[in-house]
């Protein structure tokens, strides 16, 4: 059982891996403790959004992810 996590743009290149996987259920908590110190303090920016199974959060702290989800990491957005 596992939530696969994919990192977009910058996140990316911290995370300094492919999609990976983590254990199935999911929550905001468990992930910021599994993605290590740098990856984790960006998330926390509230400019940082996640989407869930193709839905992107209202409050990402609410993150509940189950076997099989994707979830997406999307970096905050720039330029004009």
């Amino acid at each position: 059982m596992a939530v696969t996590i994919v990192y977009l743009g910058p996140l990316a290149d911290l995370a300094g891996e492919a999609p990976t996987s983590l254990p199935a259920p999911l929550d905001w908590n468990t992930l910021i403790d599994a993605v290590g110190e740098p990856l984790a303090a960006q998330l926390e920016n509230d400019r940082v959004h996640v989407v869930c199974a193709g839905k992107v959060l209202a409050d990402k702290r609410q993150l509940f992810a189950q076997d099989g989800d994707e979830v997406a990491l999307l970096p905050p957005v720039s330029g004009g």
